[in-house]
């Protein structure tokens, strides 16, 4: 799912990109309100965090250009220091789908992004990700086990993303490598090192291992704990 930032503090640009894309998400950012509206119609976006006081082109025009000149009904979520009524309601007058106040919490941003996304979708876009006792929802950003709580680093986070994605397929080093880092490819160990982790985390003793390794080619789930090896 693609979402698109359009922020003009970097800090609170950046908590956002690197929250969001842990979780699986590819993430546009826009830097003013200009740019954000070449970005929106550049590409379809599934949702766009907009800022409300943008430079040259504040958060109600571009929501209002989008709704009303571009015909575009991409879900937009609200992001504002205004915390008053008036300005609430001139968000969802212009056309916003939803309005978070600044500070926020960042689950919030996802538990909301998510709620919003499979609304547009007509409940068809899942945030709900499960593969035997495993259950990842990605509008919280939590990880559970037979309901035990999962702590996982981001990088973790999302490289189980990845592998519960259906269909449960094998998925190379070189296409994990590349949907985790990017160009900015690690040594050959990082991955490996990655998976041990996430092994780890998810294991308590006597339960079986979900994350089978096809030596020579890559990783996948499997529910039988003698495929995981």
């Amino acid at each position: 799912m693609k979402v698109l930032i359009v922020e003009d503090d970097s800090s609170i640009a950046t908590n956002l990109y690197d929250y969001l894309e842990a979780g699986g998400y590819e993430v546009g950012v826009a830097p003013n309100g200009k740019a954000g509206l070449q970005m929106a119609l550049a590409e379809p976006w599934d949702a766009i965090l907009l800022d409300l006081s943008l430079p040259g082109m504040d958060g109600l025009t571009l929501c209002r250009t989008l709704r009303e000149t571009e015909h575009k009904d991409t879900p937009v979520l609200m992001l504002t220091a205004r915390d008053s009524l008036d300005d609430k309601l001139q968000g969802f007058v212009h056309g916003a789908d939803d309005y978070l106040v600044k500070p926020f919490s960042l689950k919030e941003v996802g538990a909301r992004l998510g709620a919003m996304i499979k609304r547009y979708r007509g409940g068809v876009a899942s945030m709900d990700f499960r593969f035997a006792d495993v259950r990842l929802d990605l509008s919280t950003m939590t990880v559970e086990r037979a309901g035990r709580p999962i702590k996982l680093s981001p990088k973790c986070f999302h490289l189980l993303r990845i592998l519960m994605r259906p269909p449960y397929r094998t998925f190379s080093r070189a296409e994990l490598e590349s949907e985790i880092w990017g160009e900015e490819l690690p040594d050959s160990d990082t991955l490996r090192t990655h998976v041990y982790t996430l092994r780890r985390a998810l294991h308590n003793p006597g339960e079986p291992d979900i994350i089978g390794t096809l030596h020579g080619v890559g990783y996948r789930l499997v529910e039988n704990s003698d495929d995981a090896k």
